[in-house]
């Protein structure tokens, strides 16, 4: 077998700031070992993927060609990214494919014609070469489509209820929770019985939430939306928050709503409540300073929430069992809608960079490098 041929995406960060990403070709050679050359049929486009893409670039006013697109990068974000100047960076954290050709290993051999996904990172491609061991076999009469998505959002989304049962609370609270990973995790909650509090963004979010029988749904632009979260986290028993917002006072808002449902029926100490509430931010749909005005007592936390990190530190057993869950559910709690499905050389056009780029609730995109 000669080498494979084909197409991915690179985003390259130039020392001036300006940001290129295009069409690149490559060759691969035969795999060997471990390795599986697979031929990527789906991949979606995550909030993660953008970070990588495009970043905080002026893709507003940027210059666009046949599947090349040059722009911007704001000074300070430049300058926050100076360790990936002049590198090509290859996109796309998972996806979905077929193994065309496989290594001399035993374990690789037996995947040649199966559909597996992967997270191996560069999966905005045409072809990848990846590591057998860290594949996942789809399930029979599964589609490439539908295990695009296997890894990301659902285990970040079981991976929530493994932190929740870690750090010993017995519910939680979810924000930008109508997004596809927020949807898993109410399916997740009620199958596992588990107290779910939903901060959404607008009265249409809210009613998806309640179509899949989420309980708990709050609308954070209605003026009595602080009152409606003291009096969700009471019923609750809510301490830990998952949080994908990043900036602005929600985060404060919810540690605040804990302490005064903790606090509500103890003995008055100046120091608050010994109950610890725990929030974990792990997006950024808002890059503006996270605000704490500090109305919760003393007994708090507050820190970043990152998937490859816990999955280090949950081991193998649990690891496992996650992925276990998925694979036998994977049309069903942890499906994947799509807005609209994109080609290599779609997915750099104008218009769906803008669509896919504004990261709306509700809009995941696909690319089908080889449709």
């Amino acid at each position: 077998m000669g080498d494979t041929r084909g197409l991915k995406i690179l985003s390259t960060l130039a020392e001036d700031g300006r940001l290129t990403v295009e069409l690149a070709e490559e060759s691969l050679p035969p795999p060997t070992g471990h390795e599986l050359l697979v031929r990527v049929e789906a991949a979606p486009i995550n909030p993660s993927d953008l970070g990588l893409l495009f970043g905080p670039a002026d893709v507003g006013n940027a210059d666009y060609g046949e599947g090349r697109i040059v722009a911007q990068m704001p000074d300070a974000a430049r300058r926050a990214m100076a360790a990936r100047i002049g590198q090509a960076m290859a996109v796309g954290n998972e996806g979905a494919g077929t193994v065309i050709a496989a290594g001399d290993a035993p374990e690789a051999q037996a995947l040649i014609g199966k559909l597996v996904t992967c997270v191996p990172g560069g999966m905005f491609a045409q072809y990848r070469l990846v590591d057998a061991r860290s594949v996942m076999a789809l399930p029979d009469g599964a589609s490439a489509e539908q295990g695009a998505s296997a890894f990301v959002n659902p285990m970040t989304a079981l991976g929530f209820v493994e932190t929740m049962r870690r750090d010993g609370h017995k519910a939680i609270v979810h924000t930008a929770a109508a997004s596809n990973l927020g949807q898993m995790l109410v399916r997740i909650c009620r199958e596992d019985q588990i107290p779910l509090v939903n901060i959404v963004r607008s009265q249409a979010q809210a009613e998806t939430l309640k179509a899949l029988g989420a309980e708990h749904v709050l609308d954070s632009s209605r003026e009595d939306f602080r009152a409606q979260l003291q009096s969700a986290i009471e019923a609750t028993g809510a301490t830990i928050a998952f949080d994908a917002i990043g900036g602005g006072a929600l985060v404060g808002q919810i540690l605040h709503a804990m302490e005064q449902a903790a606090s509500k029926n103890g003995a008055y100490s100046r120091y608050g409540s010994d109950t610890l509430k725990q929030a974990y931010i792990y997006g950024a749909l808002d890059m503006a300073p996270t605000i704490l005005n500090r109305s919760f007592g003393f007994s708090w936390t507050v820190g970043g929430w990152l998937l490859f990190p816990f999955l280090q530190r949950a081991g193998g057993e649990t690891v496992e069992r996650m992925r276990q869950r998925v694979r036998d559910n994977l049309t069903t709690t942890f499906a994947s809608p799509y807005k609209a499905r994109l080609s290599l050389e779609d997915a750099l056009t104008r218009d769906a960079v803008l669509a896919y780029n504004a990261r709306r609730t509700g809009e995941k995109y696909l690319i089908v490098p080889n449709g």
